[in-house]
């Protein structure tokens, strides 16, 4: 997909912004700024894309985002029908990782902060099912005023950082290439397999989005993406197939069919293979009670 650039929008009385999103088409799209964010969301799942990371979100997942790395939320389909009990609410906060000065990151109580922020940028994941004082921290920045609102960030980070069971998103060796040309094929590239993940996508249709031939489209995206068009369309349909496990209403034969795999033991191995559990263990998992 095309990054795009965004400007955060900065007010005279405060030194980093604070919003509250209730709309599923925020910021639906893959884009990228300067400042860190950090997104707490209260409502809504869907697909998360974060460098080179795919993967489902859902409600109480909280993520840190580095400068300029390239992101977005794509919410499930579900959730854009204006169905007033299926809501999506977010808190997002983005801050310049020296909005308080460039010493500041270089005092000895901070290192920890200065850490944190390095590992964001690949993206860090936690649950506020399993780190409450990040949750509390993100209440209280977006009610504070004043000094009060910066530590509060500040106190918020501190239990981020002080977090065990952080999880790295994208891999360490991603990177982006954000010329235009480019931009536009991995757009196309992406829009073409979502819309068409559930069918088989022919290695010719694919390539020929891009403007390219098949061995030249395979070459490119590897080098574009870190993996393999194959394995990106992979976890894809895993991603949703996790999410039709979690909504329960059909079979796992059929949900692997649904998610655009042609036999079972093949999506029995890539679903184990990327989410580390059988089909079965990840719905017994979610299963809500």
């Amino acid at each position: 997909m095309k990054p795009k650039l965004l400007k955060v929008p900065k007010t005279p009385t405060h030194s980093f912004s604070v919003r509250e999103d209730r709309d599923p088409f925020i910021n639906n799209r893959w884009h990228y700024h300067a400042e860190v964010e950090l997104i707490y969301f209260h409502q809504g799942s869907g697909t998360q894309f974060v460098g080179d990371h795919i993967k489902r979100f859902h409600s109480g997942d909280i993520i840190l985002v580095g400068s300029n790395l390239p992101h977005y939320w794509r919410y499930d389909d579900a959730y854009f029908k204006g169905d007033k009990d299926m809501p999506v609410h977010s808190t997002v906060i983005h801050f310049s990782e020296n909005f308080w000065g460039d010493p500041f990151l270089q005092l000895p109580e901070t290192k920890p902060i200065k850490n944190l922020l390095e590992k964001a940028r690949r993206g860090i994941l936690v649950s506020a099912k399993e780190e409450g004082k990040i949750q509390e921290g993100v209440e209280k920045i977006r009610s504070a005023e004043g000094v009060g609102r910066i530590i509060a960030l500040i106190e918020c980070l501190a239990a981020f950082a002080g977090t065990a069971d952080l999880h790295i998103l994208s891999s360490i060796g991603f990177s982006h290439d954000f010329s235009e040309l480019e931009n536009d094929r991995i757009n196309a590239i992406y829009d073409y397999t979502f819309r068409h993940f559930p069918q088989k996508i022919y290695l010719e249709q694919v390539a020929a989005v891009a403007g390219l031939v098949p061995n030249s489209f395979c070459r490119y995206f590897k080098s574009r993406t870190g993996k393999t068009y194959t394995q990106f369309l992979t976890e894809i349909r895993v991603g949703h197939a996790c999410k039709l496990l979690i909504d329960n209403r059909i079979s796992i034969k059929q949900l692997c069919y649904e998610s655009g795999f042609n036999n079972f033991t093949c999506f029995h191995k890539n679903f184990k293979s990327i989410t580390g559990k059988s089909p079965q263990h990840y719905q017994k998992e979610h299963q809500i009670h």
